[in-house]
């Protein structure tokens, strides 16, 4: 081989290396500027919030108080959903055709409302109604929580509670019912026919195989819910309970200065993401680990 052509091939070997390594170079330009961003995006916010930390100093505890409140209301609103739930599936499944139409119209009609106009039904039509007819819940627990000399618990705004969590519980069962359900149909036919032909009866079936299988199925689903009702938990501030949007709106808006209100909103904003990150973390975790191989 000549020179020349000697030359030549090695001007062919640097131009495609040369081409091989231009969008690899651009990547790794790509990645450095993502990070040079998100260090000055966390510079600017620990910046942003050294500037307001007196604010923040005087308003996080009535705001953390806030955060308690939303998630008990929370659990206990994700508690009876579940149990509203399977009920639902069960009836969804159900061989009575009543209790199936019944079940159905549950679904539909909860699904097809928003949640804001079943909260204000709860509290303002149900609740009004129920009291006309002499059923009042904060009596009820007043009553019960003197007896154990424990009266200065109950809140002022029992009632916005206790409608609030039992719209939440109806309003969630609804779509647990088809998560439910859907993890109910998805366990294998197949073990249902073994478990009937060992002599076990319906309710041994559904209590020992079918059950079980279908709480692991749903679990991931589950906790996806779990993170939205946190957040719809925000829709209780119409009804005055002093939950963590209404703590927070009750900072930002007497505020003078366009600033403060911005920050006290962006706090709470932090505060909601505090609580549901790592439930969402918990719930990719749970989809990598529960979840049964589909065969």
């Amino acid at each position: 081989m000549s020179q020349s052509q000697l030359h030549e091939e090695l001007d062919k070997v640097l131009a495609n290396r040369k081409r091989t390594l231009q969008p690899r170079d651009a990547l790794v330009g790509l990645n450095y500027l993502f990070y040079l961003g998100l260090a000055a995006a966390i510079g600017g916010g620990l910046f942003y919030f050294y500037a307001y930390r007196q604010l923040a100093l005087m308003v996080l505890p009535t705001l953390l108080m806030g955060a308690l409140a939303t998630m008990i209301i929370s659990v206990a609103s994700i508690v009876f959903a579940v149990c509203l739930g399977v009920l639902g599936a069960l009836g969804r499944l159900s061989k009575f055709a009543p209790l199936r139409w019944l079940a159905s119209l549950y679904v539909e009609v909860v699904r097809g409302t928003p949640l804001l106009v079943q909260l204000l039904l709860w509290y303002f039509g149900i609740g009004t109604l129920l009291s006309n007819l002499g059923f009042d819940p904060y009596n009820l627990v007043f009553q019960l929580m003197t007896a154990l000399q424990s009266n200065s618990l109950v809140p002022n705004a029992f009632n916005g509670y206790f409608y609030g969590i039992l719209g939440l519980s109806v309003n969630y069962g609804a779509y647990l019912t088809e998560v439910f359900r859907t993890g109910i149909l998805s366990v294998d036919k197949g073990q249902t026919e073994a478990a009937l032909s060992l002599g076990l009866d319906s309710r041994q079936l559904l209590r020992h195989i079918i059950l079980p299988q279908a709480f692991r199925l749903t679990i991931p689903p589950l906790t996806n819910n779990f993170i939205t009702l946190i957040q719809d938990s925000a829709f209780l501030s119409v009804l005055s309970v002093l939950e963590l949007e209404y703590r927070t709106l009750g900072l930002a808006l007497p505020q003078l200065q366009p600033g403060n209100k911005m920050f006290i909103f962006i706090l709470g904003a932090l505060l909601y993401l505090l609580i549901c990150y790592p439930l969402s973390i918990y719930a990719r975790y749970l989809e990598r680990k529960l979840i049964l191989p589909v065969k």
